[in-house]
């Protein structure tokens, strides 16, 4: 018998209410850039200033507009979350496309690249761009972190009970950390572990070479796991040994799940050695590490490359354990330029790209906890084809995995899969290799920025089309949003009842 199913329309009302809401803040955001462009007077402060009165009022008149809205609807949050960060990099793309000679496209790729925390960078000429609009460029990564969403949730009530709905659509992992009842009350607690952290890496790097405006830029992208640098040479600029580690320190910390943060701050540090994700993440780390170094000490290629060989000779744990940090974390600095080191190293590097952090940290990639859980998963179905009237429940933690933990891992694993595919194929058809093309898929889904072929770590995404960039920045917003979130809406029962 089939089934037949009325079709209710989806009142758009509530979904521009929010929207408008956060185009506000973005534009209420902007004034800090404004701030820095109007200090250091690099002429990009009337382009900033324009932008953020045409975005703040965009947003206010859509608000006002729609105020009177009933409580978000699941249906409605998803479609709220996936529209919102098109209009933030819409609008927050203003900066650029006024204040330099980018083309809107660009400036798009440029912004959607920071608020995903991508990483993925038009720009070949950093170095000389206004000091504003760099401060810009390292914000959104860092509005983008946590959520901008959350960071909306966080410092406004407009959104009321609403929020809740957003936040769980803008959140979508296997595991959803509610460190309170109140929704609005768990943003504001990972908002604040999030700024005290950023504050804490702020005054170290401050303290080292660098000046207090690469400072908050780096923290800035550090704590996104963004990438985005003042520097076109990236975190090698500084040759300093000091600044790496302080950094490979802050990529981890900002790779792990920051409901563990919480309570490492209450001092409950015991969390962390509980927490299978971590030991497994940890584990990941510290391997990674172990097999690029083995691979260095004891491979021919070394041998026979001597740039390879002397760059590695200089600091080869240093050198290690920050790209290690950086890709996992999926942050996507460059201290060195890994396209130079041996096929393993690389196979190690894009590996890592693709398990990225934990959930509920600001890194991307398919998640720890979703590697864990899917290994766990293969696992016991080789012991049940084994011992078939065998109970070999699925566990983390000592609890039951939940059903619906184990339905989001499957989809969101074929999901990934798909696009992985079609985008790498879309990508050869424009007439790119098969290494830039599968490598740039996996960077805009993990959202980690660099690849390798030519988009190594030293090499921008400016020689693209216009239509592969708009195509690899809804790859880079769909990988922020874990995929799910977007799909839902293209699914037909989602707009049916």
């Amino acid at each position: 018998m089939s089934k037949h199913y009325s079709i209710r329309p989806l009142s758009l009302v509530p979904v521009l209410n929010t929207i408008g809401v956060l185009i506000a803040v973005i534009g209420l955001c902007m004034i800090i850039p404004w701030l820095v462009a109007w200090g250091y007077g690099d002429g990009d402060a009337d382009a900033i200033g324009k932008a953020a009165i045409i975005t703040f009022l965009s947003g206010g008149i859509m608000f006002l507009f729609t105020r009177h809205q009933h409580e978000i609807t699941n249906r409605q949050g998803f479609v709220s979350v996936a529209v919102s960060w098109l209009a933030a990099s819409l609008f927050g793309a203003l900066p650029l496309y006024f204040g330099t000679t980018l083309s809107y496209t660009d400036s798009f790729f440029e912004i959607m690249s920071g608020f995903t925390t991508t990483g993925a960078s038009i720009l070949t000429d950093i170095e000389s761009m206004p000091h504003g609009l760099l401060f810009w460029r390292s914000m959104t990564q860092w509005l983008g972190g946590m959520g901008i969403i959350v960071f909306t949730v966080t410092i406004l009530p407009l959104l009321g009970r609403s929020g809740s709905t957003l936040f769980a659509a803008e959140v979508p992992g296997p595991v959803n950390d509610k460190l309170t009842p109140r929704i609005s009350e768990t943003a504001k607690l990972l908002w604040g572990v999030y700024a005290l952290i950023s504050l804490f890496e702020f005054l170290l790097l401050w303290l080292g070479p660098m000046d207090w405006f690469d400072a908050v830029c780096h923290t800035f992208t550090t704590m996104a796991t963004g990438g985005f640098s003042t520097k076109n040479a990236s975190i090698a600029y500084y040759n300093s040994a000091y600044v790496e580690w302080v950094i490979t320190i802050f990529m981890v910390i900002a790779g792990t799940n920051f409901a563990l943060h919480y309570f490492g701050i209450r001092a409950k540090f015991m969390k962390y050695l509980r927490s299978r994700e971590w030991q497994f993440w940890m584990l990941i780390i510290l391997g990674s590490c172990l097999v690029i170094f083995l691979d260095f000490a004891f491979s021919d290629f070394y041998k026979q490359s001597a740039p390879a060989a002397a760059e590695f000779a200089k600091s080869p744990i240093r050198s290690i354990a920050f790209q290690v940090a950086s890709i996992v974390s999926t942050t996507g600095y460059a201290s060195r330029d890994f396209e130079q080191w041996s096929y393993l190293a690389q196979f190690t590097l894009v590996s890592l790209m693709l398990i990225g952090g934990m959930a509920g940290s600001t890194g991307g990639g398919i998640k720890a906890i979703r590697v864990l859980v899917f290994t766990k998963m293969a696992t016991l179905e080789i012991r049940r084809m084994i011992h078939p009237r065998g109970f070999f429940p699925l566990k983390l933690h000592g609890q039951l995995i939940e059903i619906g933990a184990i339905r989001n891992t499957t989809a969101f694993l074929l999901f990934y899969g798909i696009i992985f595919g079609v985008l790498s194929l879309v990508l050869t058809f424009f007439g790119r290799d098969l290494v830039t093309a599968m490598t740039a898929t996996i960077s805009m889904l993990s959202n980690i920025g660099p690849g390798l072929g030519m988009v190594g770590p030293l090499d921008s995404y400016a020689f693209f089309t216009n239509l592969e960039k708009w195509l690899l920045s809804l790859t880079m917003m769909a990988g922020r949003l874990e995929i799910l979130t977007v799909m839902v809406i293209f699914n037909r029962y989602f707009w049916r009842f």
